[in-house]
């Protein structure tokens, strides 16, 4: 294989490997009665664990350093609390009230999120383009929730919400450590943030300390949640970059909601009709054409 081949290989098949943690976690969550907080909390601190002792086996331990600025403190702290905790709730939550499909599609509009913040935040009028993208964005939410009918929700209200907070998180876990990893390492960055927000779940959400009806199928879930879904979809994504534009890497990634929807389709019988798949083929074509912006 080509680089270029490695690097699209990896990226899809990352994408691939988050929309089935979100049919893993919807099964664990409404067949198997597992918490959602409690779901979070694994997910977050083993990923982690996993993460950092890779990142510590490539660059011979020297993971704690970045704790020694009161910056990357701050910074680190933040991206793990009211980033990757709060992402990983909303999503989940929304899971929970509805079904992955959905949430994973909801989780999407935050390019649209990032291009409003960046608006506010420089005061800088937005382009035709983003003004577009917006605009489709939230049109792609109306078919999707709506089904073209006022009237009518075709998902469930906590689950729209939810799904919406996670778009809304998803942009701040996605913007808050572009300095850090700048100045580090992907795969450290995400380690701390993914350890510091499960330990986060700890205390701010408080899960039960078992949860769940146990059995070989809800076990493979939780695992495949953790190893598959988080530290095998983050390390191929990752990895990606080395080889593609990240641009790339990202438009790429949205196989992540496809996959979500067949197998949602395929394992639950979740009913998708066409203004479902046009509501979802609106919000993802902002992800391609905003990663083509500058």
């Amino acid at each position: 294989m080509t680089n270029r081949q490695k690097g699209i290989a990896c990226a899809v098949t990352g994408g691939v490997f988050w929309g089935g943690s979100g049919v893993a976690g919807q099964y664990l969550l409404q067949d198997a009665s597992f918490a959602t907080e409690w779901i979070v909390t694994v997910r977050l601190v083993f990923g982690g664990l996993i993460l950092l002792l890779m990142d510590a086996m490539s660059h011979h331990g020297d993971i704690f350093r970045v704790w020694k600025s009161r910056q990357n403190v701050v910074e680190l702290l933040f991206f793990g609390v009211f980033g990757l905790m709060a992402v990983s709730y909303t999503y989940f939550a929304s899971i929970r009230y509805g079904n992955a499909a959905a949430a994973t599609v909801l989780q999407y509009l935050m390019p649209a999120f990032m291009v409003i913040y960046a608006v506010l935040r420089y005061r800088k009028a937005p382009s035709g383009v983003q003004v577009g993208c917006v605009v489709l964005a939230m049109l792609g939410t109306f078919f999707l929730v709506t089904h073209g009918d006022l009237g009518t929700m075709a998902i469930p209200l906590p689950a729209f919400l939810w799904g919406v907070g996670a778009g809304i998180t998803g942009a701040i876990y996605t913007m808050a450590p572009k300095r850090m990893i700048r100045e580090w390492r992907a795969l450290l960055i995400v380690g701390w943030g993914m350890f510091v927000g499960g330990i986060a779940t700890v205390f701010v959400l408080q899960p039960p300390l078992v949860s769940g009806t146990w059995t070989m199928t809800s076990a493979f879930a939780l695992a495949y949640l953790v190893l598959f879904g988080t530290v095998a979809a983050f390390g191929l994504y990752l990895s990606s970059t080395k080889y593609i534009q990240p641009s790339e890497a990202g438009v790429l990634a949205s196989v992540e909601p496809l996959t979500a929807i067949v197998l949602s389709v395929v394992l639950f019988g979740t009913s998708f009709v066409a203004m479902d798949f046009l509501g979802s083929a609106c919000i993802l074509a902002t992800v391609a054409i905003l990663a083509r912006v500058k």
